[in-house]
């Protein structure tokens, strides 16, 4: 169902049919508006914030000349007889509107916070201009043009074009289908999602592209041998959707094994061998981390990029296709556990004897990609040799039969 709400104005204009521009009070100002088309939630820890309600409280006479504005969008506004109101109608999301704040959310939840404060709003003014009838397309290239004020994060502006919904579409089903909860933030200051780096959709397409065997194959003639870029792309093209796609089956398992190596730290720093001492570079007891699959939290603080050198040996076992060579919960376990005893966590404790940090140095250093990518070919060869001999051995018994 649509709904109403009432702007109190001193005048208005029609700039186009389409668009209406006018000047409204702030004490009046309806702060429930939705903020379905911004392409961020407002945050009250933020400098853009501060200065809007700074500004609106020391001045608020002042306002309307050293505010840029609000912008909406509704389905339909409506004067009153005396011009003294607008009646502006909402869709919600559920019948296909992108009604709401366009840009402004920080300005608006400033003035909600100001008459929490009991402060006097009754001479200040703020312009608003209201599209009226946009799609959501529409309102989102508004949102993407007129969010200038502060910068926006990349991921936002790829949240707001829609490029995650492929991803979005895959999460749901997943968790239908293995009755799991995941929290993902796909824009900023995003409710209701932990902050940790680990929750970010950007994070999820780490530990897939940790996977992508065909891209990343030192054997081959590319340059990129390893998945060791942390870029955030601005735009996803159709050509990367289609490999992104293809590897999203992989991503439980990318998962499993992060989890799994958390789980591993978890253990190392809970009986350690000089108590009190932790003796692994970059791990620190004080913080916390959560993980993309809400039952998985731990004690301590990590890299956010800890486990990808550790995922992305494990594309050793990948065909061309990404199907598993072997099937993964045949030999997940004990080749992780190989990985950590015979290598990672002697990196990390030699790390912490120098004094250094690890931190985003891991996706720089491209040693340990080559040493673990080579460990996995090693252990995949001795599992095959193993897989042989037993089958021959199988094939003497059935003979000697």
């Amino acid at each position: 169902m649509s709904k109403t709400w009432i702007l109190k104005i001193d005048s208005y204009f029609n700039a186009n049919p389409n668009c209406i521009i006018a000047t409204a009070h702030i004490d009046k100002f309806p702060t429930d508006l939705p903020l379905e088309p911004n392409i961020r939630e407002p945050n009250k820890r933020s400098s853009t914030y501060r200065q809007i309600f700074d500004s609106l409280t020391t001045q608020p006479e002042k306002f309307f000349e050293r505010h840029s504005g609000i912008v909406l969008c509704a389905n339909k506004v409506k004067p009153n007889k005396n011009k003294t109101e607008l009646e502006l109608e909402i869709l919600e999301a559920s019948e296909g509107g992108s009604d709401g704040i366009i840009n402004g959310g920080h300005t608006v939840l400033a003035f909600e916070q100001a008459r929490n404060y009991n402060y006097d709003l009754s001479l200040a003014r703020v312009k608003v201009t209201i599209h009226i009838g946009l799609n959501e397309a529409e309102a989102k290239d508004i949102a993407l043009a007129s969010n200038t004020t502060s910068p926006v994060d990349s991921r936002s502006k790829v949240n707001a074009k829609g490029d995650y919904d492929f991803i979005k579409q895959y999460l749901a089903k997943l968790e239908r289908k293995e009755d799991r909860k995941f929290r993902i933030a796909y824009y900023q200051n995003q409710s209701g999602v932990p902050r940790n780096a680990q929750c970010n959709v950007t994070h999820l397409f780490k530990l897939i592209n940790c996977l992508d065997r065909n891209r990343y194959n030192p054997d081959g003639n590319k340059r990129t041998k390893h998945p060791t870029g942390t870029n955030t792309p601005s735009h996803i093209t159709d050509a990367e959707r289609e490999r992104l796609a293809k590897l999203l089956p992989l991503l439980s398992q990318a998962m499993w094994i992060e989890q799994r190596l958390y789980e591993i730290i978890q253990e190392h720093i809970s009986n350690p061998r000089r108590k009190g001492i932790n003796d692994l570079a970059s791990i620190d007891t004080r913080k916390n981390t959560l993980l993309p699959d809400s039952k998985y939290s731990f004690g301590f603080g990590a890299p956010t990029d800890l486990a990808l050198p550790i995922i992305a040996s494990y594309r050793v076992f990948l065909d061309q296709d990404y199907n598993w060579i072997i099937p993964f919960n045949e030999f997940a376990e004990n080749f992780l556990q190989h990985l950590w005893g015979n290598y990672y966590r002697k990196y990390l404790v030699s790390e912490k004897l120098a004094g250094n940090t690890v931190g985003t140095k891991i996706c720089r250093n491209q040693e340990i990609w080559e040493s673990l990518y080579i460990s996995a070919q090693s252990y995949l060869n001795q599992h095959l040799m193993k897989m042989v001999n037993s089958s021959k051995r199988d094939s003497v018994v059935l003979t000697a039969k």
